[in-house]
């Protein structure tokens, strides 16, 4: 029975299960997605989403903290500079898990996992919303008959005048 066994131990030893989560999560941070198997996958987002909730607050301590496990400067930087600004205000999912079909060589279920806020594809825009008016077919004819109305006086009053001929050059 699997009582109580919360992690998955991805046949690896303690320290190299350590080394490929924090060579992965580097990856993650600096190229904003990379395909690998759902099992890795999963611990990954396990082992990153904390570490992205820690860049929200940029003090010496959190870098470090991250640093500890990143053991990279420039994805450290990378998540402190452009990724804790996407993310500001989300509450928590950083990453998504897009599943792609399953592998030639050994049939593993493969899939992409990715931050949410990079992909143009199932980011929503937020777009202002026009406020609506409701309108009635009686209302219509006399707004109508009041703009032709109010058109026709400005009409008469302006006079056209012929544009100036120009001799054209032949």
């Amino acid at each position: 029975m699997r009582h109580a066994k919360r992690i998955n131990h991805l046949g690896r030893t303690a320290s190299h299960r350590e080394a490929m989560l924090s060579n992965m999560a580097t990856s993650l941070i600096m190229h904003k997605r990379i395909s690998t198997t759902l099992a890795k996958a999963k611990e990954l987002r396990k082992y990153i989403e904390p570490l992205v909730t820690r860049c929200k607050n940029d003090t010496t301590h959190s870098r470090r903290m991250v640093f500890s496990y990143l053991k990279n400067k420039y994805a450290v930087t990378e998540l402190f500079r452009e990724i804790s600004q996407k993310i500001q205000s989300r509450p928590g999912g950083y990453t998504r898990i897009l599943k792609t079909g399953f592998r030639q060589g050994d049939n593993a279920e493969m899939c992409i996992i990715e931050f949410v806020d990079y992909n143009e594809t199932y980011t929503t825009t937020e777009t202002k919303k026009v406020a609506k008016t409701r309108r009635s077919r009686k209302s219509a004819p006399k707004a109508e008959a009041k703009a032709e109305v109010a058109e026709a006086p400005a009409a008469e009053a302006q006079v056209e005048e012929p544009a100036a001929e120009t001799p054209a050059a032949e």
